[in-house]
This record gives C-alpha cells, structure tokens and sequence, in this order.
C-alpha cells in the first residue's frame, strides 16, 4: 500500500484523534449508563459529531444518534456503535473505573459498568468519523455514522428502525459493526456467513398441586415435574439438532416453594437457547414445548403449563461479498494481524438495522486483551481462567492498541466502498 493511498491518508490523522479519543474513553468508562439510560453519552456524542461537521439526530429510539456525512455522489456507509453499561459492580482495579449506581427500570438500586466495551465501540466510532470528515478529498459517498442505545436489552436496533430510520438515513448501501472481544489487541478478525447465535430466553410455568411436606401423596409436586424437565431438556441438542449445527439451551433458573416442609403449587423455570439459524432455532423452541408438556401431563398437572419468549436477538449471519471485501482490505492493511473469527455464542442485535433497511452487512471483532497477557494464558492453558471476558467484573480492554486498532478496522472497511481520490 503506498503513502498516497485513500487509507493511509486519513489514517495518518490518527496521532491527532489519539490524544482526546483515550481522554474520551476514560471518562466514558467511568461514566457508564444503563440500557435506554444513554443521555450523557447520546449528548457528548452529538457534540463531537457536530463539531466535526455531520448533520446530527438525537433522541432516535430513545436516546440513539444518527450522523451524517454527505461528501458527493457514491456509495452510502453505515457504521454503527452501541453505547450501554450493564449492572456489574467493576472489578478492574482501573483509575478511571466506575463507581456509578443508578436505579434501573425496575426501580431497584444496581452498580453500573461498562463491562462489554461498548464505551471502545463508541470511541472508536468517533476516531473513524472525526478522520474521515478531515480527509473529504480522499473519499466520495455518503457516512452514517448510528449510535445505539439498549443492545443489551435486544430491543435498541429496533427501536431506531420504528422510529423511522429509514427516514432519516435514507439510502444506505452497506452497514458495518464491530465489537472488542477477549482476543489479542491489535488484531481483528472476519467470519462469513453466521457469526453471532440467535438468543431466546423463556420463562415456563408449570403447575401442581401444593400440599404438607408430609404427605406428598395429596400433591403434584412441581419441584419433581421441574426436576424431570430439565433432565429431559438435556437431550434436546444431543438427540434432535444435527451435530453439525452448533446449539445451545441452559436452564438457568428454577423457582419453587417457599419452605422445607411445604410442596408449593407451581414452579417457574428460565431457559436460554442460542442457535445460528432459523430452523435450528425453531427445532429446538418447539422440542422445549413438547417435553414440557409432556412431562406436565404425565405428571397429572392441573394446569396446561405456560410459556413466555423474551429477552430474544436476531442471529447475525455475515454478507458473503461484503465480508470478503472487508476481509480483503483488513488482509492488506494489517496483514497476519486479521484473521479468521472464531464462531461466537453470543447474541446482540445489530442486525435488526440492515435488515430493517435491506441492505447487505458485516460484523467483526477486534482484540482487547494484552497480548503479552494472552500468550501466557495460552501457553499455560489458562485461556478462560486467566483472560476475563465481556460481561465479566474484570473485563479492562488494554487502551492501546485496542483503539487505535478499532478505529483504523472502521476506516479500512468504509474506504473499500467510499475511498477514491477526487
């Protein structure tokens, strides 16, 4: 790649943005916010891309902010960043860590961290928009640059697209995102096809007949129904999904009773289920339902059980061609530092934007972890003892190169459409 190319001509801008975008990120990691919360952030946001020149919209979704870039005629990016803390007491150790509790929508008194790194994928995003506002003679097109609120609580993306984002986008070609996993820092890493499962949460009430301890004979014990499930729901992924196709269902929760010697009426069981595509992901909803049921019948339940769907994200499955010429770009900007992304068991709902808009996408990861730190883990194979990951307590991506190298992956992916010298 020469010194005049599109890519290293915005990106030498970077020694400029580096200095306020770790000043930016610090105060953003200490100043977390709750899911649909995000009004401090949504506001230093705005500024910021004010400053540089986008025409900005606020309170999308809630508290969401859209910017837009118009430089000519040709292809319309859309990159998206989401902007939620989670109720994790911090653990990091971190001069800048939160201290922040705040009430959440359920009114109950709870820590607040950014223990996801959604406060790197905000800063990096504004590295990425700051630069490219700066270097207009290098590329042609149109940016937009979305900010979202609530990806946590899966319901952020799709509070934007019904409060018409479409509208306010207009035409989009293409969007990216990207998130800071537990991988090295200074890599990233591409995936075609599915690369973030699909999530399902269900709650289940099954129901008996409550009774003295003593005397179990006179009741329909749930405990023992709820017991029975979820050793039948054990084979659900073992006997009915192809070994091929990667799944998961926990039962994460069950409730029942109150008291050693009384047999309740009912239980309430919460089961999660992450599968990649549609019709794994229906296989399994309905063998929860069949054995539930079943086992609530042999039972002789008084009641047919109930079921509750919540909590559920799309599964975010990677454009083919779009993935490859974001791939391409990152092989010839960073070389063996991109690689190929593991396949991922988590969930977020990034998708339901593209999709919503009909337009072709490409999630990728970058690295967050120390990578002297990483290699050690490795080498004693303490990988998951040693190296925290997303939603943990301890979760710290190291500064840099963590944003430098996110903000440079935005770049490189815009400029394959935008990047042309004028």
């Amino acid at each position: 790649m020469t010194d005049g190319s599109p890519t290293q001509a915005v990106l030498g801008g970077l020694d400029q943005t580096r200095a306020w975008q770790e000043a930016f990120y610090r105060d953003l990691h200490q100043h977390p916010e709750l899911s649909h919360q995000e009004r401090r952030t949504a506001t230093a946001v705005a500024q910021r891309l004010s400053h540089t020149g986008y025409e900005v919209t606020q309170g999308v979704g809630g508290t969401g902010v859209v910017g837009i870039l118009r430089n000519g005629p040709g292809p319309s990016v859309l990159l998206r960043a989401d902007m939620d803390a989670l109720p994790v007491t911090e653990a990091t150790g971190l001069r800048y860590a939160s201290t922040v509790t705040t009430t959440d929508a359920d009114g109950t008194q709870v820590p607040v961290m950014h223990a996801c790194g959604h406060d790197v994928h905000v800063t990096c995003l504004l590295g990425a928009a700051a630069l490219l506002a700066a270097h207009q003679d290098r590329w042609a097109g149109t940016l937009v640059v979305l900010f979202q609120p609530a990806e946590e609580l899966g319901d952020g993306a799709r509070a934007m697209v019904d409060d018409s984002l479409s509208q306010i986008v207009g035409h989009v070609d293409v969007a990216l995102a990207q998130h800071v996993l537990p991988m090295p820092a200074g890599t990233v890493g591409t995936r075609n096809g599915a690369v973030l499962s699909a999530a399902d949460s269900m709650r289940v009430t099954v129901h008996g007949r409550g009774s003295h301890g003593s005397m179990p004979q006179a009741s329909v014990d749930p405990v023992v129904l709820a017991a029975m499930i979820v050793i039948r729901l054990q084979t659900v992924v073992s006997r009915e999904v192809p070994p091929t196709e990667p799944a998961v269902l926990t039962v994460g929760s069950i409730r029942a009773g109150t008291k050693s010697n009384v047999i309740d009426d009912h239980a309430v069981l919460e089961l999660n289920v992450r599968t990649y595509d549609e019709e794994t992901r229906h296989t399994v909803l309905d063998a929860i339902r069949r054995i539930v049921t079943a086992e609530c019948q042999a039972s002789g339940s008084p009641k047919e059980p109930e079921f509750e769907l919540f909590d559920r994200f799309p599964p975010t499955v990677n454009d083919p061609a779009t993935t490859e010429r974001v791939r391409a770009a990152f092989a010839g900007h960073f070389g063996d530092d991109a690689q190929e992304l593991p396949l991922q068991s988590a969930s977020e709902d990034f998708s339901d934007i593209p999709n919503a808009l009909g337009v072709p996408y490409t999630y990728w990861g970058i690295g967050g972890t120390d990578p002297h730190s990483y290699q050690v883990a490795v080498a004693a194979g303490r990988l998951a003892q040693d190296i925290p990951v997303n939603h943990s307590p301890f979760f710290a991506p190291v500064l840099q190169p963590t944003l430098d190298t996110g903000t440079t992956a935005l770049v490189v992916a815009t400029l394959a459409w935008v990047g042309s010298t004028r």
